[in-house]
């Protein structure tokens, strides 16, 4: 009998010395358990914490971001961020192969009281939000388009817009379509065609029946500039005045303005343009709201505003 106590006197602490051993070369045994959760914690925040978000600004405190493969916007330098529903890919979609790491210039509009991202899903759509990305709404502008390469949007005040887009690129012909909207964005018509395939290289409207077109970016001699006074009913080429030693110097007209009691508009050198540097533009001026202008003066990149 005496025997058998040994003999389990002997398992014990063998079994005993088993389970230290075990037990000091664990490190979630010897870890004490608030420790553990620590670690735990601090490894789940390194892998949710997402990347930081960096504002483009187009404003003083509106900003917006495509990271993480989303369209973003702030109104608060940053401090808030509301997710745009729109594909990030439909903004670039098309024929573009710029810089994704900003939006296409004048493809979109971003302002405390509007932002609207123009998007290519086959159509031409916009999405759009009146109350600073609370609600949002998406409209279409057609729902077929071949891919698109030049695109414009703006609105000048609360109900109209227009959007101005090209497609179907071969060489240097294209088709370029003139949509425009008088409910906020909600619907969309389509003008008249002009009936100019050239390349565009800028449009737009200064009221809701004045508009103009510019076509021609590939070695222009002189502007090739169409003008409606009818909201796109009709096109006509404007007759442009210029200066017989402006001649093949100032051949790309850019969209006009108002200013004062007349329309004002800078016509450019084009890309190959070597006048003063290349940068200096010739400003023209219309009475008869845009049908002809003439030379007022020629004007540096640090006049033109």
């Amino acid at each position: 009998m005496k025997k058998i106590i040994i003999s389990l006197s002997v398992l014990m602490m063998i079994t005993l010395l088993i389970v230290m051993f075990f037990y000091q070369t664990d490190p979630k045994l010897t870890t004490p358990s608030w420790e553990r959760t620590l670690e735990e914690a601090n490894e789940k925040k390194e892998v949710q914490e997402p990347e930081p978000m960096v504002p483009i600004y187009v404003g003083d405190s509106v900003a917006y971001s495509l990271q993480h493969d989303e369209v973003s916007v702030t109104y608060d330098h940053g401090s808030e961020w509301v997710r745009v529903p729109v594909e990030k890919d439909a903004l670039f979609a098309g024929e573009y192969s710029g810089n994704k790491q900003e939006l296409i210039e004048n493809s979109f509009i971003l302002t405390n009281d509007r932002a609207l991202f123009l998007s290519y899903e086959g159509g031409i759509h916009v999405t759009y939000s009146l109350d600073q990305g609370e609600t949002w709404k998406k409209a279409t502008i057609t729902e077929e388009f071949p891919p698109i390469r030049f695109r414009k949007v703006k609105f000048l005040n609360e109900s109209f817009g227009y959007v101005i887009i090209s497609g179907d690129r071969t060489m240097s012909q294209e088709w370029t379509t003139v949509f425009l909207t008088n409910d906020g964005g909600e619907t969309w018509r389509e003008t008249n065609h002009s009936n100019v395939t050239r390349l565009i290289g800028d449009g737009g409207f200064v009221d809701e029946n004045t508009g103009f077109l510019s076509f021609g970016t590939i070695n222009p001699t002189e502007p090739d500039f169409y003008v409606t006074q009818d909201a796109g009913d009709t096109w006509n080429k404007a007759t442009i005045l210029i200066p017989e030693e402006y001649q093949r110097i100032f051949v790309m007209a850019e969209t006009p303005f108002k200013e004062g009691d007349h329309l004002a508009m800078f016509i450019n050198q084009g890309p190959n343009g070597d006048y003063e540097g290349g940068r200096v533009k010739g400003k023209f001026l219309s009475t008869d709201n845009g049908v002809t202008w003439e030379f007022s003066m020629e004007v540096s990149p640090d006049e033109e505003n």
